[in-house]
């Protein structure tokens, strides 16, 4: 008997798009490209342009949408309403200026172009949005999503994520064919208002509870599959009140962002999100037609430009506004310069209303796509793009003006006191906010320089010696008195900040001490060079904290871990990558309440132990310890008695009570009581 085949719709394009997909990826990853071009080629090796394997399809548009839900889904649990609210102006603010202003300007230059007004706004509508799936995916993986131009990206993406919907009601009024535009745009902001409150009122009580509940089954596909439901669920019920599916999957992250099992949920979701948003990229490459490129190249290139300079120009110009420096308004203003995803779907929209002919929006897809395809390669290269830029007289000239917009926007005071002496910590994130307390509680001399104009407000109006600026900028520096600094430490997440901060205070004080913290270690070199005295990776200063507390539990005499990790440090690390065995000590254990078994090595020096017997020092009296163990050169004894004779280098395992084993561990370390 046969068994009837069932036909799954798009599967042999799914199987196709799967298995060319790893192939051209194993390819860009051998030569060190980024993969979402590796993406956009697939799409276009598969698509009508290339051998027309596969095409554009509804089934493959929701996989696409799929992608970016779980990517926005992400981004929100990575956030926190607590951090929306601490950049609120640039959401606000920033991407009401960024959005508008682009519009204004690209529609004065279509009208120019001899394209009719409503047209041009229209295609003004187009250029002012952004890819926000590429934008944060990229990023995220270099670790910039919360460097200061990171957060102002973020800002502009989430405005834009919000304006889309109020571009798409204007659209049918633009094409002459919608009457209740204001009925519609009053419906939506209520509706807005209601899904705000709701959003508040969830994170803060609702998911929660229903996650603590889920928890505590121990159940991993129950967790699984109600996290998804959530993301899922308030996405749809967005969509539903007329906002877009990804805004609202950003809301559903911020939700589960304020419960303890934020970061599980987000480990769950990390599998799913990388293999839709593949789809997404394939899909952007399908649609691309390469030979209309190919006859049109010099417009196509010369309009890519111009988007390029128009978006990120106003982009850095809204940044500035908002009291940032130049250089990292520049920065920011670079991640947004690229055509996004939803003008892809707005102008879906504008072709069926006829405001696009078929030959504009050809152009438009060619120039999307390729914006799309350099972001990767601008993004890599930020820090050499926004230095060549800032070398311009024009841009400097143009500056002047913006200075003293962000100064009156920060009301930051100077420094009213001479500074010498003293220390520089350049970042108020959580190691900043920790060194400030320790030099506080030392009476050591301290002076904060940050980028957050908002955290240096707050900061200030507490007492803290905190300053705004860019401490890349060497007129920043010389502002703090860094020629007269004993030590400066280094601790913002910006790698490539990182480095031409070190190089500036370098420059400028040569017998500075100073200190760098980075995230990874093959960060490490280069800083040397750049002239820092010690470099400090969180990657493997985690490792170490952990396996400090490991080898303790395994009796190493708590002075052979600290030469172990002395040694570490001083060869960068690289012991790390094949750590040694510890010896062949036996294991002892003891599991007795209140009780702690540790290995003490005796030390030479002046103390009342060594020399004597276990009966003649009289441990147990003095210091109510007890000897369980003695490891003498090679040797370990556990047979100890009254004549067992203590010498120095001895290490012995003390069983007793916290206090009183850190009370002895002073004895024999030839301290005085």
């Amino acid at each position: 008997m046969m068994l009837a085949t069932i036909e799954i719709p798009m599967l042999s394009e799914v199987v196709i798009i799967l298995g060319l997909a790893t192939f051209v990826i194993v390819l860009f990853r051998k030569f060190k490209l980024p993969t979402i071009i590796g993406y956009l080629l697939t799409g276009i090796i598969a698509g009508p342009t290339g051998f027309n394997w596969v095409g554009s399809s509804d089934e493959f548009d929701a996989l696409s949408e799929i992608g970016i839900i779980l990517l926005l889904f992400v981004i929100g649990m990575e956030f926190s309403l607590k951090n929306l609210a601490a950049i609120k102006n640039i959401v606000l603010i920033g991407g009401g200026i960024q959005v508008f202003l682009t519009i204004a300007v690209v529609t004065g230059l279509t009208v120019l172009l001899g394209f009719d007004l409503n047209t041009a706004i229209f295609i003004g509508f187009l250029f002012s949005l952004s890819s926000t799936a590429i934008v944060l995916k990229l990023l995220q993986e270099q670790a910039e999503i919360n460097s200061p131009h990171g957060k102002i990206a973020l800002g502009i993406l989430i405005f834009q994520d919000i304006v889309i919907v109020p571009l798409m009601l204007f659209t049918p009024i633009l094409a002459g064919v919608s009457e209740n535009v204001w009925l519609e745009l009053g419906m939506l902001t209520l509706k807005g208002l209601l899904v705000i409150a709701a959003v508040i009122f969830s994170a803060k009580k609702l998911f929660p509870w229903i996650l603590d509940q889920i928890a505590k089954t121990k159940s991993q596909e129950l967790f699984i599959l109600s996290t998804v439901g959530i993301c899922f669920a308030v996405a749809y019920g967005t969509s539903e009140l007329g906002l877009s599916l990804g805004l609202g999957a950003f809301l559903a992250g911020l939700i589960i962002s304020e419960s303890e099992y934020s970061h599980q949920a987000t480990s769950n979701i990390l599998p799913f999100r990388e293999l839709f948003i593949s789809f997404f990229f394939v899909s952007i490459g399908i649609i691309f037609d390469g030979m209309f490129m190919v006859q049109n190249l010099p417009i196509v290139i010369a309009i890519t430009s111009g988007t390029f300079i128009i978006k990120a120009g106003v982009a850095a110009f809204a940044a500035r506004v908002l009291g940032y420096p130049l250089r990292t308004a520049l920065l920011a203003g670079l991640c947004v310069f690229q055509v996004g995803e939803f003008s892809l779907l707005l102008s879906k929209s504008g072709l069926d209303y006829e405001l696009l002919s078929p030959e504009v929006y050809q152009y438009f897809l060619s120039v999307s796509i390729l914006t799309m395809a350099i972001t990767p390669f601008v993004l890599l290269k930020l820090d050499k793009i926004s230095y060549f830029i800032m070398r311009s007289r024009l841009l400097k000239k143009m500056n002047r003006p913006l200075d003293k917009i962000g100064k009156k926007a920060r009301e930051i005071e100077k420094p009213t006191e001479a500074l010498e002496d003293h220390l520089i910590i350049v970042g108020y994130g959580l190691n900043g906010k920790n060194l400030s307390r320790a030099a506080k509680s030392a009476g050591i001399k301290y002076v904060i320089v940050e980028l957050n104009a908002e955290t240096v407000k707050e900061e200030s109006k507490k007492g803290e010696p905190i300053f705004f600026g860019d401490a890349v900028s060497s007129h920043v520096l010389l502002h703090i008195h860094a020629e007269k600094a004993r030590v400066a430490v280094v601790a913002i997440s910006d790698p490539v900040s990182t480095k031409r901060i070190v190089q500036q205070l370098r420059s400028i004080n040569p017998s500075l001490y100073l200190i760098v913290r980075t995230r990874f270690v093959f960060e490490m070199e280069e800083n040397y060079k750049l002239g820092a005295n010690a470099v400090i990776p969180e990657e493997f200063e985690t490792s170490i904290e952990i396996f400090t507390r490991v080898l303790n539990k395994y009796f190493i005499p708590n002075a052979s871990i600290n030469e172990f990790v002395q040694k570490i440090r001083s060869a960068n690390y690289e012991m790390l990558r094949d750590i040694p065995g510890a010896g062949g000590l036996d294991r002892i254990s003891a599991q007795i309440p209140e009780m702690n078994v540790t290995a003490i090595r005796v030390l030479k020096g002046r103390n009342e132990v060594v020399g004597k017997t276990m009966q003649e020092s009289q441990l147990r009296n003095k210091y109510q310890i007890t000897i369980i163990a003695l490891k003498r050169e090679d040797e370990t004894l556990t047979e100890i008695g009254g004549d067992t004779l203590i010498k120095c280098d001895d290490i012995l395992y003390v069983m007793g009570r916290p206090h009183n084993i850190e009370e002895f561990s002073k004895v024999v370390a030839g301290t005085e009581r």
